[in-house]
């Protein structure tokens, strides 16, 4: 069931309409018989700049008609880009507000300059270019760079954030791109914005910008309640997913299709839509792609998503680790890559205790490592990761863990104060102490040069990849540019687990910047 608005007005409270003439009071007549019309008014009554910069009437398109019909009090949208999602909401909660009596509109972006475009550009445009006689009907009680106030109690807003009062709707532009660069105003948007809507109807927007935060986390359980036909309540997020290969006007003409060649790798990428989701391109629209692909490169899948999956699996704008996982896609290094036996098992860990617990699984065959499994925990003791290893079938050869196995805690279920390498060895898990570099930097280079040679066994390793993926420098928002330093997330365990591999392999010893001792490569039967 779609959110309904509030009650819509009589046309006769347009009987005072005056016309200069006989053809402007037909046209008005007819207009008084319409308005009571929810859509006609939509598609009819106001202004927008077009993609050629034309002034033109606004018309719904296949997505905007589809959201209209289909809206739910609390929507999540995932999208291509130029689908004038934006425009269509701004349009929504102005007509709401013309048309209805104390209803407050919020508007949320990622910045203030683009919640002063959002303002001056879509809502302050349509409200200045509606017919004269609307507008005399319809007059502000209150107009400033950021707000709209009509006499009949109704107004809408925009900012950056959106905390205080009661609102009947709200909009959140490229929700996603404040989850990933401003995390704390993601949080106050969530904390503080969402409760002032209880009971209204919330829009929230944007292309994919990675596998973390709430934008990720809400498309991704909207999407498996839709999946199982699960009902939904009020306070269930609704998904819409908006592919590129829907939109119309994303296909090249006739004649420009004939001039482009597609490669052979986007070939297999375009058989394998067919084959495994039943997306079946024509001519026109995979030429489209190719052509836009030279431009975006990897971009394409953030700017372009042919599937939900593929939207949230593009490799993320500050990734320490993202052009090694595009030579790694390109080259299918992540697939099936299973445990092979009779070759020793080495583990590669990262230590903590409240934090998580990572550690990686690797077979050295010739010049390569195949990366086999991951298992990460927190909060457990030394006793449950041995536990972990004996229960895999695995015959291991080193277990390598970083420089703080010789730090003095309680790491034991009894409390007893020993080091961690001692309290492991008591488990059957005797530990090569990896050094640390001096320099961060130093491991993240290391890291880099490993992934080279890495070959990882997709369904094992999926939870490890995909934060390895995530892993990514600091944002400083203030300057609007990346900090050289990692952010501390959940992927950094995951991170310096596999960093601990990058410096302590006998395949990287020569790196001269690790004043590190060779690991011992002295293979024994199973350890743990």
């Amino acid at each position: 069931m779609a959110a309904q608005p509030a009650s819509l007005p009589s046309p006769t409270e347009f009987s005072d309409i005056a016309a200069a003439n006989d053809d402007e009071a037909l046209a008005a007549e007819e207009i008084r018989e319409r308005l009571g019309d929810w859509r006609w008014r939509m598609n009819n009554l106001y202004k927008v700049v077009n993609k050629d910069g034309k002034v033109v009437t606004f018309k719904m398109n296949w997505a905007q008609e589809y959201l209209f019909k289909q809206m739910w009090f609390r929507n999540v949208i995932l999208k291509c880009r130029q689908l004038g999602m934006t425009t269509f909401v701004m349009i929504f909660m102005l007509d709401q507000c013309l048309f209805n009596s104390n209803v407050k509109c919020g508007v949320i972006a990622h910045g203030l300059d683009e919640a002063a475009d959002l303002f001056d550009n879509k809502i302050k445009f349509a409200y200045e270019n509606l017919p004269d006689w609307l507008r005399e009907i319809k007059k502000t009680k209150r107009f400033t760079g950021k707000m709209l106030k009509f006499e009949n109690g109704s107004s809408i807003r925009v900012g950056t954030s959106m905390r205080s009062g009661t609102l009947n709707y709200l909009h959140i532009s490229e929700f996603g791109k404040i989850c990933r660069k401003y995390p704390d105003r993601a949080k106050e948007i969530v904390t503080g914005s969402f409760p002032a809507v209880e009971r209204g109807v919330t829009f929230i927007e944007s292309t994919a910008e990675g596998q973390d935060g709430y934008f990720f986390d809400y498309c991704e359980k909207a999407q498996k309640k839709q999946l199982s036909l699960t009902k939904l309540t009020r306070k269930d997020f609704k998904f819409f997913f908006y592919p590129w290969w829907r939109e119309p006007a994303y296909r090249l003409d006739d004649e420009d299709t004939k001039l482009v060649a597609i490669p052979s790798r986007l070939e297999e990428y375009f058989w394998e839509l067919e084959e495994k989701h039943g997306i079946e391109l024509d001519a026109a629209q995979k030429a489209w792609y190719v052509k836009e692909e030279e431009v975006l490169g990897d971009d394409i899948y953030r700017e372009h998503p042919s599937t939900p999956e593929e939207a949230f699996k593009q490799i993320i704008e500050g990734a320490i680790f993202r052009k090694q996982f595009i030579k790694i896609y390109s080259t299918g290094r992540i697939g099936d890559y299973p445990y092979i036996e009779g070759i020793p098992v080495d583990t590669w860990w990262d230590l903590g205790l409240n934090d998580a617990m990572a550690i990686w699984f690797t077979q050295t065959i010739g010049g390569k490592i195949r990366v086999i499994d991951y298992y990460e925990n927190n909060n457990e003791h030394i006793a449950h990761y041995a536990e972990v290893l004996n229960e895999k079938p695995y015959s291991y050869g080193v277990h390598n863990g970083p420089h703080d196995l010789s730090v003095r805690d309680g790491w034991s279920p009894d409390g007893e104060v020993t080091t961690r390498a001692q309290k492991a060895k008591g488990f059957g898990i005797r530990f090569n102490t990896v050094p640390r570099c001096s320099d961060k930097q130093d491991a993240v280079e290391a890291g880099r040069d490993a992934l080279v040679v890495c070959e990882f066994h997709e369904s094992a390793c999926s939870e490890g990849i995909a934060k390895l993926e995530r892993y990514r420098r600091e944002w400083d928002a203030k300057l609007g540019r990346w900090k050289d330093k990692p952010r501390h997330d959940d992927a950094s365990n995951t991170a310096d687990a596999f960093m601990t591999l990058a410096t302590g392999h006998p395949m990287f010893g020569h790196r001269s910047n690790l004043k590190a001792k060779k690991v011992n490569t002295q293979r024994s039967g199973r350890t743990a």
